[in-house]
C-alpha cells in the first residue's frame, strides 16, 4: 500500500468519526432553533473552552503562522502569538460571566445580534439587522480562508487539482454542520481542538530531532538577517514574488528590516479581535454554569498558549529542514504539510494531516452556523417575518448555510490566496464591528442605541476604509487595520452616547440587575 494511500485511509477515518458525531446530534439539534443555535446552554467546561479556541483558531493556526514565521522569520509570528494569548486570557476573565448573565437576562438571547437588540430594547431591530449584515459578509471571506486550507492540504499531499479538492471539503464541512448544529459542531470542536494540539506538538518535536536539535534550529535562524529577531525581521529577495536562489542553491535574503515599536503595537492589536469574535462568544452564552467558566478559562489559556509558540515554532524549524523547498509566502504556509509528510509514518502523517481539517473545519462550521442563525432569527424573523414559525426559521437557517458556502466557494477559487491575510482582514472586520460595542455594552452603563449604531458602523467600515485606501499610502499608515478602526468605533460609541439622550430607565436597571449578579 503507498504512503499516499495510507495518509488519505487515516483522513477519511477521522472526517468518518466526524459525520457519525453530526448524527449522533441531530436529534437534539432539530428540536428547536435554540438547541440548533446554542445547543440548549448545556456546554461544559472542557467543551466549551476547547470548541472556542479550536473554532477560532482555524487552519491559520497550522498553515497560515507556521508560514509566516518560515517566510520572514521570527518577530511578526511572535507579536502576533503574543497578542492572541493575551486577548484570549482577556476576554474569557473580562466578558465571559458578564455576557452568559446578560445573554439571558436580555431576552435569553442566543445570537450576538440579536444580544445587542435585546440589550438597547429596539423595536425597529436596525441594530440587529447591521449586525448580522456583518456577520454574513465577514464570514463569507472567513469560510473562505477554511475552503482555501482545504484545497492546498489536499493539492499538496496528493496533486489532487485545488479547485476540486476544495470544493469536496467545502461540502464534507456542510454535511455535519447541517446535521448536528451548534452541539454537534461544539462537540468536534472539542474533539478537534484534542488533534490540533497532538498534532502541533508531535510535529514540531520529529522537526526539531531532524533538524539536529534545537542548537542548530537556532543557529541556522542566527545565520539569516533579521531571522531570528524579536525587533528585525528577513526580507526575501523575490522576484515576481518567488524568492531567489543562489548559484549554489540557498534561498537569498536582503538586509534585515526594521520591527520598530509601533509595528509591534500594531501585530498585537491581533489581540483585541476577540473581543468581538462571535464564534468565541457565543461558547460564553452556551456554557451550562458560569461557575465553570473559571475552569474553561484556564484550559482555554494553557491550550492557547502551547499550540501558539508550537506554530511558531514549526516555521523557524522548517527553515532549518528545507530552506529553498517553498519559495513563495502562499507556498510557505504548506510547511507543516512538508514536515508532516516526509518525516513521518505515512499513518502518522495522515493523523497530523487531520490536525489541519480539525482546525478547518472546526472554523468553517462554526461561521457557517452563526451566519446562517445571524440571518434567520435577525433579519428573516426579525425584519422580514416577524411571525415565522421555529420551523421556518430553521428552513431559511440551512438555506443561508448554502448561500454562505457558496459565496465563501468564490473567494477560494484562487489558490494562490494567503491564508493569513485572508484570516487578517475577516478578523480585523470582526474585532472592529463588535469588540467595541461589546465592550462598552457590558461595561459602560451610559452606552445608548445610537451610539452603538455609530460604533458597529464605524468599525466596521473603518475596516474596508483602512485596508483598502490608507494602508497603501504605507509608514505610519500601514499598520494593521484592527486597530485603527477599534479605537475609532470606541471613540464614535464614546461620544454619540454623550451627544444623545440617556438610555431608558428599564435599560438602566437591567444593567445594574446583571452587574449585582455574582452566579
Amino acid at each position: 500500500m503507498s504512503s499516499s494511500v495510507q495518509t488519505l485511509i487515516s483522513m477519511i477515518v477521522y472526517m468518518a468519526f466526524m459525520i457519525l458525531i453530526g448524527l449522533y446530534f441531530a436529534k437534539v439539534a432539530n428540536s428547536d432553533s435554540e438547541n440548533f443555535f446554542i445547543g440548549g446552554r448545556k456546554l461544559g467546561p472542557w467543551v466549551a473552552a476547547m470548541s472556542a479556541e479550536a473554532s477560532d483558531m482555524s487552519g491559520w493556526l497550522l498553515m497560515g503562522l507556521p508560514g509566516v514565521a518560515y517566510w520572514c522569520g521570527l518577530a511578526d509570528a511572535i507579536w502576533t502569538a503574543i497578542g492572541l494569548a493575551l486577548g484570549t486570557y482577556l476576554n474569557w476573565l473580562l466578558v465571559s460571566k458578564r455576557l452568559r448573565r446578560y445573554s439571558l437576562k436580555a431576552g435569553n438571547a442566543i445570537t450576538i445580534p440579536e444580544f445587542f437588540s435585546n440589550r438597547f430594547k429596539e423595536k425597529k431591530m436596525v441594530l440587529s439587522t447591521i449586525a448580522a449584515l456583518f456577520i454574513l459578509v465577514f464570514f463569507a471571506v472567513y469560510t473562505a480562508s477554511c475552503f482555501v486550507t482545504c484545497g492546498k492540504l489536499f493539492n499538496q499531499l496528493f496533486g489532487i487539482n485545488y479547485v476540486v479538492m476544495m470544493l469536496i471539503g467545502a461540502a464534507f464541512v456542510l454535511a455535519y454542520t447541517f446535521l448536528g448544529g451548534f452541539l454537534a459542531e461544539s462537540t468536534t470542536d472539542f474533539v478537534q481542538g484534542i488533534v490540533m494540539i497532538f498534532a502541533l506538538v508531535a510535529v514540531l518535536a520529529t522537526g526539531i530531532t531532524k533538524a539536529g536539535g534545537i542548537d542548530a534550529v537556532v543557529k541556522n535562524a542566527k545565520s539569516i538577517p533579521g531571522f531570528f529577531e524579536f525587533f528585525g525581521i528577513a526580507t526575501p529577495v523575490v522576484k515576481d514574488g518567488v524568492q531567489q536562489l543562489s548559484s549554489a542553491g540557498a534561498p537569498l535574503f536582503g538586509k534585515a528590516g526594521s520591527y520598530g515599536f509601533l509595528t509591534i503595537i500594531s501585530t498585537m492589536a491581533w489581540g483585541l479581535g476577540y473581543f468581538g469574535m462571535p464564534q468565541v462568544l457565543l461558547r460564553f452564552m452556551g456554557i451550562r454554569s458560569t461557575k465553570e467558566l473559571t475552569k474553561s478559562r484556564r484550559i482555554a489559556v494553557i491550550w492557547v498558549l502551547i499550540s501558539l509558540a508550537a506554530a511558531v515554532a514549526i516555521g523557524i524549524v522548517g527553515r532549518a529542514l528545507y530552506p529553498s523547498a517553498l519559495l513563495t509566502s502562499s507556498a510557505s504556509e504548506s510547511i507543516f504539510i512538508l514536515i508532516s509528510s516526509t518525516l513521518m509514518n505515512p499513518l502518522v502523517a495522515g493523523i497530523m494531516m487531520s490536525g489541519i481539517l480539525a482546525a478547518t473545519m472546526s472554523s468553517s462550521d462554526s461561521y457557517l452556523l452563526i451566519a446562517a442563525s445571524a440571518f434567520a432569527r435577525n433579519i428573516y424573523q426579525g425584519v422580514i417575518k416577524k411571525d415565522a414559525t421555529d420551523k421556518q426559521i430553521m428552513r431559511v437557517s440551512r438555506i443561508t448555510l448554502l448561500a454562505v458556502a457558496f459565496i465563501g466557494v468564490i473567494i477560494a477559487l484562487d489558490e494562490n490566496s494567503v491564508i493569513f491575510k485572508v484570516v487578517s482582514f475577516a478578523w480585523a472586520g470582526f474585532g472592529a464591528t463588535f469588540g467595541p460595542i461589546m465592550l462598552f455594552s457590558l461595561f459602560w452603563k451610559r452606552t445608548n442605541y445610537a451610539g452603538a449604531i455609530a460604533g458597529m458602523i464605524g468599525g466596521g467600515g473603518m475596516v474596508f476604509l483602512w485596508k483598502l485606501a490608507i494602508k497603501p499610502i504605507g509608514g505610519v499608515f500601514g499598520i494593521y487595520e484592527l486597530l485603527p478602526a477599534f479605537i475609532f468605533s470606541c471613540i464614535l460609541i464614546f461620544v454619540v452616547s454623550l451627544l444623545t439622550p440617556s438610555p431608558s430607565k428599564e435599560i438602566l436597571d437591567e444593567f445594574d440587575e446583571v452587574k449585582a449578579m455574582t452566579d
